[in-house]
């Protein structure tokens, strides 16, 4: 009956807004996509009306489990406009192709129009061969060594440059766990460490620190009154 969402006043002030929804059962997924596509639609057109293109606060969704919310209509068109308006979309997926089953052609060009990939580790071969391609391959020196024995005998030694793959596929499939490939736009891709959590200076405020501090989403939502003896009420009563 009413707006309740507000989703044009995300890029106004500093707002976080969180979609969940059941890992298990897809059927109200098609929730989630709208959302998106109202939110692109509307903070793009008050960045254009309202503050001459640019947002004040940047907008940056986390969108976990990509392949699982369902499509987004022309999400290819929309991550190549809306990081000029100050939003950002960071796509989750277990691998590449789950993109590809459900944006089709569309996937390569939506990945393209990524600034940056972080592969945190995964064995599926697509994904994989594609990565080792992308990594590009490195120079190694290699040297072979002869020695024929007879009446004539003859030593020999072969330097030579060849062209190896950064990282092979066999190689990304057992990387270390606490390793992540970084991707950047204009820069050589590098591997980096992941970051630990648990340094983190609010991870004091977590529920994975601390149990009591678990949000509990049921009593959040819940509308009954609590009365404690200090309160003070009026009673009305209502005649039939």
């Amino acid at each position: 009956m009413y707006d309740e969402l507000e989703l044009d006043t995300l890029g106004d002030e500093k707002t976080a807004l969180f979609l969940m929804m059941s890992d298990t059962d897809g059927s109200f997924n098609f929730l989630i996509s709208m959302i998106y596509t109202q939110l692109f639609n509307l903070l793009c057109e008050k960045a254009d009306d309202v503050y001459g293109g640019r947002l004040p606060v940047h907008v940056r969704c986390l969108i976990d489990e990509a392949a699982n919310i369902g499509q987004i209509p022309n999400l290819e068109k929309l991550v190549a406009t809306i990081r000029s308006r100050e939003i950002s979309a960071c796509l989750v997926l277990q691998a590449r192709s789950q993109l590809k089953a459900i944006y089709k052609d569309n996937a390569d060009t939506i990945i393209g129009n990524m600034d940056s990939q972080v592969f945190l580790g995964g064995s599926e071969p697509t994904t994989l061969k594609e990565l080792s391609e992308a990594l590009g391959k490195e120079t190694i020196d290699t040297f072979n060594t002869s020695d024929t024995r007879g009446n004539s005998p003859s030593y020999g030694t072969n330097y030579q440059k060849l062209g190896k793959e950064l990282m092979s596929r066999d190689e990304l499939a057992v990387m270390d766990g606490s390793k992540c490939v970084l991707q950047l736009r204009g820069v050589r891709p590098f591997l980096s460490d992941k970051y630990d959590l648990t340094q983190h200076p609010n991870y004091k405020y977590t529920a994975d620190y601390d149990k009591k501090l678990t949000f509990d989403i049921e009593k959040y939502l819940s509308t009954r009154a609590k009365l404690h003896p200090k309160d003070e009420f009026f009673v009305i009563e209502a005649e039939k």
